[in-house]
């Protein structure tokens, strides 16, 4: 059984920084697609970032690019989400999720694709 477990999560002044963290555990991630997503206060949970466990591709959502990079750890199974500039609009709770196989954007930006939750870190910019 997967288990993922964030961490990280805060209040910050926008234009600050915060780096989340997703351990993984229970299985061999070689092909899995690992994704962060986030869902604000009455809006539909949103993706944010996507890395290939092996090989490390990556692919950011427009709201976020050029401010947030997503990493993996493969010794520490982590995978890392740094996340700078912070504007008030990246309010919310941030989850990571893990997928058993890679695939297209228009696959990997869905929530409904994903296996595998985390339970969730709140990320609070204030203006």
């Amino acid at each position: 059984q997967v288990q993922l477990v964030e961490s990280g999560g805060g209040l910050v002044q926008a234009g600050g920084s915060l780096r989340l963290s997703c351990a993984a555990s229970g299985r061999t991630f070689s092909n899995y697609a690992m994704g962060w997503f986030r869902q604000a206060p009455g809006k539909e949970r949103e993706f944010v970032a996507v890395i290939r466990w092996g090989g490390g591709s990556t692919y950011y959502a427009d709201s976020v690019k050029g401010r947030f990079t997503i990493s993996r750890d493969n010794a520490k199974n982590t995978v890392y989400l740094q996340m700078n500039s912070l504007k008030p609009e990246d309010t919310a709770v941030y989850y990571c999720a893990a997928r058993t196989a890679w695939g297209s954007v228009q696959v990997l930006v869905g929530p409904q694709r994903y296996d595998y939750w985390g339970q969730g870190t709140q990320v609070t910019v204030s203006s």
